[in-house]
């Protein structure tokens, strides 16, 4: 992997990591995260905190920076993204990020935050499964924030993500609402109202 160097503003500074080719966005924050990362509500300050699709990183850090005293699990199905974001995490002396494939994460795990550009382009049942995957895993009073653009489904997709967690997971009360627009993303915002 030939890696290069990137400067970001992560968390109100000014940082230099690293980046590679053959990930998500590879030259830098994309709009999508952009608009997530300023207009999400603060994250949870303890507990556990997720990340899904990490790339390089620029969600897991920031929810890292954000909360030190959390635990952030940021998930890649790409190697490369998830090294980079161990390194990354090293670069700005982060101990509280784990960066790993999907399947590793123990399954019991509840996530008090989670923050996502989720990878719509994989296609809608890949993308379906995915989500399916870990928003039933947000722990209870948790908050899910997913940044997904307009024209790239986001109506429909809060559409079916409130039917379909509340005929898998009736017990969990899950609501599923828009948060807030900003051009052409929206944020979705997926509660989980019962234990």
């Amino acid at each position: 992997m030939k890696k290069r160097p990137l400067r970001v503003v992560l968390a109100g500074e000014t940082r230099t990591l690293e980046t590679a080719g053959g990930i998500f966005s590879p030259d830098g924050v994309d709009k999508g995260t952009t608009i997530l990362l300023s207009e999400a509500p603060a994250p949870a300050t303890e507990g556990n905190l997720l990340d899904i699709g990490c790339g390089w990183g620029p969600i897991a850090l920031t929810l890292a920076l954000r909360s030190p005293e959390a635990t952030v699990y940021a998930v890649d199905v790409n190697e490369r993204s998830i090294e980079l974001t161990t390194e990354n995490a090293k670069t700005l002396g982060l101990k509280n990020v784990q960066a790993s494939m999907p399947e590793t994460v123990d399954p019991e795990l509840r996530f008090n935050t989670i923050w996502s550009n989720p990878p719509i382009r994989v296609g809608k049942e890949e993308l379906h499964s995915i989500l399916l995957m870990w928003l039933p895993r947000l722990a209870h009073n948790g908050h899910a924030y997913l940044v997904v653009q307009k024209n790239l489904g986001s109506d429909s997709l809060q559409r079916w993500l409130a039917a379909e967690l509340d005929e898998r997971f009736p017990e969990a009360g899950f609501t599923v609402v828009r948060d807030s627009t900003n051009k052409t993303f929206r944020i979705l915002r997926v509660t989980r109202t019962k234990p």
